[in-house]
């Protein structure tokens, strides 16, 4: 009975501590406004650089507050061999990325704008995502 009793205590102290340790996770609200799909730059601005920085090369407002310091987005052709990955440009904004930055597969401000939650709106959703493509592609250290 006692060896019971101290094994509901040990668990009932862990769980006590795995919920204190989930409150004093860093949570980032960003209000994002629903750009034009037809503006790479303006998406990249209000969606990407708060993370990426303005000019692309991961030092955002927010990338302190994450856990992985964001990718350079100007270095995405010279990581390649020289060639611009669109196609994987395409398949990271519609799917997100599994990468502990971002805490989750998908995109954090991305989400219901670019990504699978979106189905509705199908066109609009592949315009925002070939138009923020090549925007980033223009970007491209030279």
């Amino acid at each position: 009975m006692l060896k019971r009793l101290l094994v509901i205590a040990v668990a009932a102290t862990f769980a006590a501590g795995l919920g204190y340790a989930d409150r004093s996770k860093k949570i980032v609200n960003l209000p994002v406004n629903k750009t034009a799909p037809t503006s790479g730059s303006q998406m990249f601005t209000n969606y990407c650089a708060p993370c990426h920085g303005m000019d692309g090369r991961g030092h955002g407002a927010l990338a302190a507050a994450l856990r992985k310091s964001p990718t350079d987005l100007t270095e995405l052709t010279k990581s390649n061999r020289g060639r611009f990955p669109d196609t994987h440009i395409v398949v990271v904004l519609q799917n997100g990325v599994d990468l502990p930055a971002h805490g989750a597969v998908e995109m954090p401000v991305w989400g219901p704008i670019l990504g699978r939650m979106d189905q509705a709106h199908t066109q609009d959703r592949l315009l925002r995502i070939s138009n923020l493509s090549r925007y980033l592609e223009s970007i491209q250290a030279r």
